[in-house]
């Protein structure tokens, strides 16, 4: 059996929300949009699924941040899908793709015809497995990249309150979870290869501000080493982590963040690939003209100083705005521009609160106290301001460093740069 529709949005995450919340802004006719999602609920926020969903009290629950509430818009539940004709193919896996004849095979049988298609995929949690190491599926092993995830390891953690936890990985979802970990009343090791925590993102010295916090709440971090395997109980829990550094660290459950690989096995040998994901243009249409790509699968063009250059943003800020703007790249092409976005990050952990805006890239500007609450770092390169980090900032600091990042004013003076800090970024 065979069904068409216009447009069609493979994947269910909070890119294919918002995809979805701009056709209907768009004014997309019933019946001429689908969603196939291999999630058995409706899109929704996933940054709630490292925050709320692990607070120990009020804990966040669905259907409270089902897109586009992070962005104060309005809650899409099943039901507003329903409302505006948009249909939903839940739980529901694309067995094959076929760009050229513009159609997909999901795990139903149902062939599904496409005049559009939007691949919103996201990415996958790389596992042990695939390093050589055994144990994912051991009772006490989480994940955290979806909702059942989640649930998991909720309940794990409520089972060991007052136990040990060991986070391998240092990077987002490590450092977040560990974050909760703590919160939920367990003793918390971190372990990750590198030299410092966020190694991509953090300076070391903005690095060492944040494993001074998590130390102070009790985290204890082994760096520069890795997992080399498990131990066992008799009813295959994990007992213990053996380290590559010859250590052994006990463990009552553990918890797994150790990088993500974007979902474009249906596409792979038809369309072309840079960066681990889709290629796509300035207005995310891949090359294939009918096919658009958004979010974590996206690899588009960014210009920092004259400098064009491919990349992919894993963030929750990217998924929404490049979905908004690749619809309307498909339903208004003549009056869509070229996607010109400055990269943004945050972060919530603790009392902790952090954004980065821009490139970190060249020379790096600290400024602010780092034995206190508000501190920062500016990247400049070829002479202009790129990248802009601030922890601890009001509304308005925060406005002010993503305007200068925006902006990207010419820096003469480093040591005038940071004398300024947040105040005033531009001269």
């Amino acid at each position: 059996m065979a069904r068409a529709f216009l447009y069609v949005i493979v994947g269910g995450g909070v890119a294919a929300g918002y995809a979805a919340d701009e056709f209907v802004k768009r004014g997309v006719s019933r019946g001429d949009l689908c969603i196939i999602s291999e999630e058995p609920v409706a899109p929704y926020e996933r940054p709630a699924l490292s925050k709320g969903y692990l607070y120990p009290e009020a804990p966040a629950r669905l259907p409270s941040f089902h897109c586009c509430v992070g962005t104060n818009g309005e809650r899409l539940a099943s039901e507003w899908y329903k409302e505006h004709g948009i249909e939903l193919f839940l739980g529901t896996r694309v067995i094959s793709a076929d760009v050229t004849r513009k159609t997909l095979l999901i795990a139903t049988g149902e062939t599904i015809i496409y005049k559009y298609l939007i691949v919103a995929t996201g990415a996958r949690a790389l596992k042990l497995e695939e390093f050589g190491i055994n144990g994912s599926d051991a009772a006490n092993v989480c994940y955290l990249r979806d909702l059942a995830d989640a649930e998991k390891l909720v309940n794990v953690m409520e089972s060991c309150t007052g136990k040990t936890a060991v986070v391998i990985g240092g990077g987002y979802i490590g450092m977040e979870c560990a974050a909760s970990l703590v919160i939920n009343n367990l003793n918390v090791t971190m372990v990750f290869p590198d030299a410092h925590c966020m190694s991509r993102l953090f300076t070391p010295k903005i690095a060492r501000y944040y494993e001074e916090f998590y130390q102070s709440k009790g985290v204890k971090f082994i760096k520069g080493t890795a997992l080399t395997s498990f131990d066992f109980n008799s009813n295959g829990k994990v007992t213990a982590v053996n380290l590559k550094n010859g250590s052994k660290v006990p463990a009552d459950m553990v918890v797994i963040g150790i990088g993500a690989r974007p979902n474009t096995t249906l596409f792979e040998g038809q369309l072309t690939m840079e960066k681990g994901g889709i290629k796509v243009n300035s207005k995310f249409q891949s090359s294939n003209t009918s096919l658009f790509a958004i979010g974590d699968v996206a690899a588009f063009p960014v210009t920092v100083v004259g400098e064009t250059t491919t990349t992919r943003l894993e963030h929750v800020d990217f998924a929404r705005k490049s979905a908004r703007h690749a619809v309307a790249a498909i339903m208004d092409p003549e009056k869509s521009g070229e996607f010109d976005y400055l990269p943004f990050f945050y972060s919530r952990v603790f009392t902790l609160s952090w954004q980065f805006y821009g490139v970190n890239e060249g020379e790096v500007v600290h400024f602010g106290d780092f034995s206190g609450n508000t501190l920062g770092a500016y990247w400049v390169y070829k002479g202009r301001l790129v990248g802009s980090f601030l922890e601890g900032g009001t509304k308005e600091q925060y406005e002010a460093i993503a305007h200068a990042t925006t902006v990207k004013p010419m820096v003469e003076d480093l040591v005038s740069l940071r004398n300024r800090g947040w105040d005033s970024p531009c001269p």
